[in-house]
């Protein structure tokens, strides 16, 4: 490994590593620390490294917001890297598995190898700025791919190209559909054995439901892989990689010829005559234009022109650009940041409704809160119109509060560069604003935001009458999906003097991440924390040891369960009671009935007779649904939250003077009185599976899951491997955790990956024995050695579940 350095007038060559790779040689003398590293190479530039603040404010038309989404350990982080590296803003290539990359740069991801926060970096290729999102494939952290993606313009998805679509790239991709985000498909890994073109290009029309519109085929296969072949321009790019030291910035670029390997040359052409055809049936310009100019010769069509089609079917959503390549072996990466310049979308081509109506108003969205330990909270913000300036106020649609911008910063994962303002279409970060949260909306002043509401209310005024409220839930930009969590633990703090401490740590980390509920059981006092998973809660548990110094005790991981109703039922309550020298008293008519459509089962709602909805004040509804939520929050089986369940609020009577809390709490207690008697059931979270093992082993695996309460969806080929898709209940697989039972049954390690699917009944049989060991484990019952079998063991059931 080579490292070239000019240092005063001499130029020295030395096997050495310079600082972990991010130092800067400077003229002049200096006192360095060097030491032996053999494997990689870190070749400086003739010039110093490029800076985010060399072009602050570029056209519009010029930036392309983008994200890097895949399953875990696709290459997402190698490729930022790369891109990094080649459009000159560092100086070494990172590694992963070094742990010195720019966007991994928590202690937690450098030790685990893994993306567990998305990062933004900033940086330039070809005269176009591109605001990049590095986000997490692990699925417990799939909350920071879903507010990537709420505010990204387009997607980059990168796959293994020996596995295909993999099980978290199918999440991933629903979330980047959800939010209409064009996408272009990265084949990473070109260079593994088992890499196939083919198998990945059918993996994602079978699975994906995409159109992939294949630009580039691959020269060569695994180990072999050489280049690949543009199709659009008929371009042969090749990197001759002599030794381990190539950084790949040199590759050779030369024209299709007939002197070229004939089988080659065969494939191109048959491939690039298939792209014409298919981009001629998504396009009809492009069609017209091959019709009508290049009817005796397709091939004759201008690259320019095919090129202009393939962009206008990516931003339609019609088709995906698939290109190859292999991050780790620096090949293929350069023509994939040509591609993000070339199809992905500007910022004025994605259409905002919002956006028309600020005009030049700022309008900005808050999509992730960090904090830093000399900064205070840092608030990342899409500017979608208008002009972001340090030192202004701004004001927080959402909570109607206005805050004082003190500094504004472009990022660049955790070194940021202060910048003297910021135009829409940006990404960029806040200090200063103490109040704001992931999902609120900024605008300048409440006079912007009252005239988009005359714009809006103009515009609107042959569509009839509009809702109350209406206005002001128009000028709010769609905020961040929240899942639910699925484990929770009890944590305590060392002693009682470190429990504000904490309060404060566990404060900062819910603004940080919305997938963290924190709550306080009623019956223990215990501070309880939920969680997406188990690498979820053990990531929390580490930072609030490490970046605020409080040696916490988790207590057992639990799996949240979920309540519902069977039946529908109609009620009435009445409260009557005299506090001091006043009477309060509210009667209350409810109805409750189970959730049909299966879109909705994870929620619960709330409705409104016609004539009582009139009748009802804002602050009356609010007590009314603040009493309907509350009692959502335990179930009247087993205490745990409810689900699938619409309210309907039928009549609500209050004589004078009643508080609206009476009026909340009788409510509350309506809707216990009305949940108990629709009958209810436990519902358990069951996980979508895919293992991928070798053939031999298929029936050892499958057992395993027959005893885990599992369901055989699917059972796939993958070359020589066997790809297993199932559901299994997610209490069964914290027993043993499914990984390590399975890599302890078989000889070579099984790939396990198991996402969260919807939550289910519990079965007859099972629901028995699990309500006794929770009325077991919360000391309402004495233990008793009862079997499944034994023939008292029902009654006796009966006889607890009843209490």
């Amino acid at each position: 490994m080579r490292l070239h350095a000019v240092l005063g007038i001499g130029i020295g060559t030395f096997s050495v590593l310079v600082g972990g790779g991010k130092s800067l040689l400077k003229n002049g003398p200096q006192t360095c620390r060097w030491r032996l590293q053999g494997r990689r190479q870190y070749s400086f530039l003739p010039d110093d490294v490029k800076s985010p603040r060399a072009v602050v404010n570029p056209d519009i038309s010029k930036i392309r917001n983008i994200g890097i989404m895949a399953h875990i350990d696709a290459g997402k982080t190698t490729t930022t890297e790369r891109m990094l590296y080649y459009s000159g803003y560092t100086r070494a290539l990172g590694d992963v598995d070094d742990g010195d990359t720019v966007t991994d740069f928590m202690v937690q991801e450098r030790e685990r190898g893994i993306t567990i926060q998305s990062a933004a970096v900033t940086f330039d290729w070809k005269k176009h700025r591109i605001n990049l999102i590095d986000t997490p494939g692990h699925v417990d952290f799939t909350l920071e791919v879903e507010r990537a993606l709420r505010v990204l313009d387009g997607a980059v998805a990168v796959f293994d190209a020996s596995a295909g679509v993999e099980a978290q790239t199918l999440t991933v991709w629903r979330q980047a559909e959800k939010h209409h985000v064009p996408c272009i498909c990265f084949l990473n890994k070109m260079d593994k054995p088992g890499a196939s073109l083919h198998f990945s290009i059918e993996s994602i029309k079978k699975k994906l439901k995409a159109n992939p519109v294949l630009l580039q085929i691959p020269i060569g296969s695994g180990k072999s892989f050489t280049g690949l072949v543009d199709l659009i321009t008929n371009q042969q790019m090749t990197w001759r990689v002599k030794s381990r030291a190539e950084d790949g910035r040199v590759f050779e670029t030369k024209f299709l010829s007939q002197s070229d390997d004939p089988e080659l040359l065969q494939d191109a052409m048959e491939a690039r005559a298939a792209l014409i055809e298919q981009v001629a049936d998504l396009d009809d310009e492009f069609a017209e234009l091959l019709l009508g100019d290049y009817g005796e010769n397709f091939d004759a069509v201008p690259p320019a022109k095919l090129q202009e089609a393939v962009r206008r079917v990516t931003l339609a959503r019609k088709g995906v650009p698939v290109l190859c390549g292999s991050s780790l072996r620096n090949k293929g990466v350069q023509p994939l940041l040509d591609a993000i310049t070339a199809y992905l979308p500007a910022p004025n081509e994605r259409h905002h409704d919002l956006v028309r109506w600020y005009q030049d108003d700022l309008c900005a969205l808050a999509f992730k809160v960090v904090h830093d330990k000399q900064r205070g909270p840092l608030v990342f913000v899409r500017i979608y119109s208008g002009t972001m300036k340090p030192q202004s106020a701004v004001l927080n649609i959402n909570r109607n509060n206005t805050e004082r911008m003190s500094r504004l910063l472009l990022p660049f994962a955790d070194q940021h560069v202060e910048i003297p303002s910021l135009t829409a279409g940006n990404i960029a970060l806040c200090v200063g604003l103490k109040q704001t949260v992931t999902g609120d909306t900024i605008v300048s002043s409440k006079a912007s935001a009252a005239a988009a509401v005359r714009r809006a209310q103009k515009e609107t005024e042959g569509e009839g009458e509009r809702k109350r409220g209406g206005e002001q839930a128009s000028l709010v930009l769609a905020g961040v999906e929240v899942p639910e969590p699925v484990f929770f633990c009890s944590i305590e703090p060392p002693t009682m003097a470190k429990q504000a401490d904490l309060e404060n740590a566990l404060t900062c980390l819910q603004r940080e991440d919305p997938s963290l509920k924190v709550r306080v059981d009623s019956d223990s006092g215990q501070t309880i924390l939920c969680g997406m998973g188990e690498l979820h809660i053990e990531i929390l548990h580490d930072r609030i040891r490490r970046e605020y110094g409080i040696e916490t005790h988790l207590g057992p991981l639990q799996v949240a369960y979920r309540e519902t109703i069977l039946q529908s039922v109609a009620t009435t309550d009445t409260l009557d009671r005299t506090v001091g020298e006043r009477r309060h008293m509210v009667t209350v008519s409810v109805a409750v009935c189970p959730i049909m459509d299966s879109s909705l089962l994870t929620s619960c709602e709330i409705t409104y007779d016609e004539e009582v909805e009139e009748q009802l004040s804002p602050d009356v509804r609010e007590a009314v649904e603040n009493g309907v939520n509350s009692s959502y929050l335990q179930g009247p089986l087993l205490g745990y939250p409810v689900q699938g369940v619409s309210t309907m609020i039928q009549s609500v009577s209050m004589e004078p003077g009643t508080s609206l809390a009476m009026l909340s709490a009788c409510v509350s207690r309506c809707m216990l009185k009305a949940l108990r008697q629709a009958g209810g059931q436990v519902l358990e979270p069951v996980m979508s599976l895919e293992v991928t093992v070798g053939e031999e082993h298929l029936s050892s695996v499958l057992g395993d899951l027959a005893q885990r309460r599992g369901a055989i969806r699917d059972i796939q080929s993958r070359h020589d491997n066997k790809v297993l898709l199932a559901t299994a209940p997610l209490a069964e697989m914290m027993v043993g955790w499914f990984n390590v039972a399975m890599e302890t049954s078989c000889s070579d390690r099984v790939d396990n990956t198991m996402l969260y699917s919807h939550h289910y009944t519990i079965k007859v049989q099972f629901f028995i024995s699990f309500a006794i060991s929770v009325l077991y484990i919360s000391h309402r019952l004495v233990a008793s050695p009862l079997l499944a079998n034994d023939a008292s063991f029902s009654a006796y059931s009966k006889c607890i579940l009843a209490e």
